[in-house]
């Protein structure tokens, strides 16, 4: 795989980082992105190449939940009308999934909460185990 300067990829690796996101098979992948599949597979043992597939995963999975949480306000709006609809089953599922969602927040919430607690109880040990070294 040629690389420009630095770190950065090759165009074509580029586009096998793309093919890889979009398409369902290695071999898939390899064919969009017009190189060989033997190709690929030693594309993917790189450090480098791993390094940028992780990043460029990582960003899907950010725009996709930057979808959902778009989509929180019109799914909690559609909950709140299921309420008063005048459907029993409906108003009972929404009712449902609004107070199972505010009880998983919750727990959210305190996890988080306890994680910060450790972690600050890690990062003061860390400190003072740093000065007896």
């Amino acid at each position: 795989m040629a690389e420009s300067k630095g770190s950065r990829l090759s165009r074509k690796a580029e586009k096998a980082i793309a093919a890889l996101l979009e398409q369902p098979t290695i071999a898939a992948a390899a064919r969009a992105a017009g190189i060989s599949e033997r190709s690929l597979w030693r594309w993917l043992q790189r450090e480098d190449f791993q390094q940028r597939y992780r990043e460029a995963q990582r960003a899907v999975v950010d725009q996709a939940i930057s979808d959902l949480q778009a989509a929180t306000r019109d799914a909690v709006a559609t909950l709140r009308r299921n309420l008063t609809c005048g459907n029993v089953f409906a108003e009972n599922t929404a009712a449902q999934a609004i107070l199972a969602q505010s009880l998983k927040a919750i727990e959210l919430q305190e996890l988080m909460a306890r994680i910060e607690r450790l972690e600050q109880v890690f990062e003061s040990q860390a400190k003072g185990a740093s000065r007896w070294a």
